[in-house]
């Protein structure tokens, strides 16, 4: 065996072994469940999209870790340069050595609507005035007001920007979202956005177990027409399910050396 498929395979065991401890991780957490009972399905709950929900990926369906779309959004001529500079990681056209993805260089947080294609659950609680939705990658916390009030008129940049919510019927809640940081990326490929940026955002409860979610991108000066995405595809965890901690922080982000010896090792 060559020293690079013994690098590979010995590569190959740790992700695996990490993959494994991950899944166990965000089940659990740090904590120890009191107890732990099935969960069954049945009809969805009025108003309640409490619990911790992970992505599915049903047979048929669209699904993609970069994009929103199977086509490339309209975007103008602003838009179209600013795809240009980006440099993303994601379709293999630039190594992580290369890229100038914001979350993976300067571990910018993904901000909205990017933050749903990071592969970890998320949890929603409820207090009096406001639905937070706790997402697992890099302990970001959101909030989005209930309480029935406005958009400010000129909104502070903020990396999840400024959401409010409310609910449309029993099973359908809305969030529309502005003030996005620009240092964002819309999506993994690299399309950016203006302090324009408009986010909608439909949570729809089909059931107990399951919910969808479709997202609305308008933006005049980088898109020329809505961005509507493809519907994203949820599944309600058991109630001992606990998340966990994914920090950007961590290694896991740092494959260039990996990519630098298997280079080394090719010439």
């Amino acid at each position: 065996m060559s020293q690079v498929i013994q690098k590979i395979f010995f590569f190959g065991i740790v992700l695996l072994q990490l993959s494994v401890l991950t899944v166990s991780h965000a089940q659990f957490g740090t904590g120890t469940p009191a107890e732990i009972s099935p969960l069954e399905n049945g009809p969805p709950p009025a108003r309640d999209l409490s619990g911790v929900w992970t992505r599915l990926r049903p047979e048929g369906e669209f699904y993609s870790n970069s994009t929103w779309t199977p086509n490339p959004p309209e975007v103008t001529s602003w838009g179209q340069e600013k795809f240009s500079e980006s440099r993303n990681s994601n379709a293999g056209g630039y190594s992580l050595s290369d890229t100038n993805d914001p979350v993976l260089t300067r571990c910018y947080p993904p901000g909205v609507p990017r933050v749903y294609f990071h592969p970890y659950p998320f949890e929603i609680v409820y207090t009096d005035r406001q639905m937070i939705i706790l997402y697992e990658y890099d302990h970001t916390i959101r909030r989005v007001f209930t309480d029935g009030r406005e958009h400010p008129e000129d909104p502070i940049p903020l990396w999840l920007g400024h959401s409010i919510g409310q609910w449309e019927n029993d099973t359908t809640f809305t969030i529309t979202t502005v003030g996005i940081d620009e240092r964002t990326w819309i999506d993994r490929s690299g399309y950016q956005h203006s302090d324009q940026l408009t986010v909608t955002e439909i949570f729809r409860r089909i059931d107990n177990m399951n919910l969808e979610v479709e997202i609305i991108m308008e933006d005049p000066i980088a898109l020329s027409e809505p961005w509507v995405a493809e519907t994203l595809y949820y599944r309600l965890a058991p109630a001992h399910w606990e998340l966990s901690e994914i920090s950007c922080s961590g290694d896991y982000l740092d494959f260039s050396q990996f990519e630098n010896f298997l280079e080394t090792d090719n010439q």
